[in-house]
């Protein structure tokens, strides 16, 4: 018997502004990334200063993350994430540091983001989850796809509940969309609603 997963809690942020669950945190964002997340960071109530050190990928995953996991007491939730990108903006700034060789640079603390799944372990570590994850690349996100997954470690008692969603950062062009999966919810987990909260 094919069991019913639930969409729980679900957010969005873009150049639009923040949603959670539907509804606006903030207004219309006009203000570049950087002053964006440090913004939104207090708005938080949380302390947390290792926030400030991460790639900017890594700051908007963790803000989104942190919006539906902050009051979350199991720590059985796997995450499943994907982008088009990949970690490109961090490695443009790497390259950067290492591409004149009279001014040669190379610092480890933006090579350390270099691969886009340092978000997930930015994420795992702030909500202390030992869980499965796996980040995705593709050129949109690819709805099936994740809800097999997931429902894959739900059916498999890999995992409790699952945080799902689509995590781009390029050049001040960003948008995640992130939702946290498991047995009951206000939304069924199902291809429609997962296509209609990525519009």
């Amino acid at each position: 018997m094919e069991r019913k997963y639930h969409i729980s809690k679900h957010c969005r942020i873009d150049h639009h502004g923040v949603l959670y669950n539907g509804q606006p945190l903030s207004a219309e964002i006009s203000m570049e990334f950087s002053i964006f997340s440090k913004t939104f960071y207090y708005s938080l109530g949380t302390t947390y200063p290792k926030f400030f050190k991460m790639d900017n990928l890594s700051k908007l995953a963790w803000l989104g993350a942190e919006l539906l996991l902050k009051e979350e007491v199991s720590k059985n939730i796997a995450i499943v994430l994907s982008n088009r990108s990949s970690s490109y903006d961090t490695d443009l700034k790497h390259i950067h540091t290492i591409s004149n060789t009279e001014q040669y640079y190379p610092s480890p603390a933006i090579f350390v983001y270099t691969l886009p799944n340092v978000c997930i372990g930015e994420i795992a570590i702030r909500h202390h989850l030992q869980t499965e994850n796996i980040f995705f690349v593709s050129e949109q996100f690819d709805s099936q796809l994740t809800v097999n997954y997931c429902n894959y470690l739900l059916n498999n008692n890999r995992a409790e509940k699952v945080l799902c969603g689509w995590v781009e950062y390029l050049e001040e062009n960003y948008k995640l969309v992130l939702y946290l999966v498991e047995k009951t919810g206000n939304l069924a987990h199902d291809l429609n609603v997962v296509r209609q909260l990525m519009l």
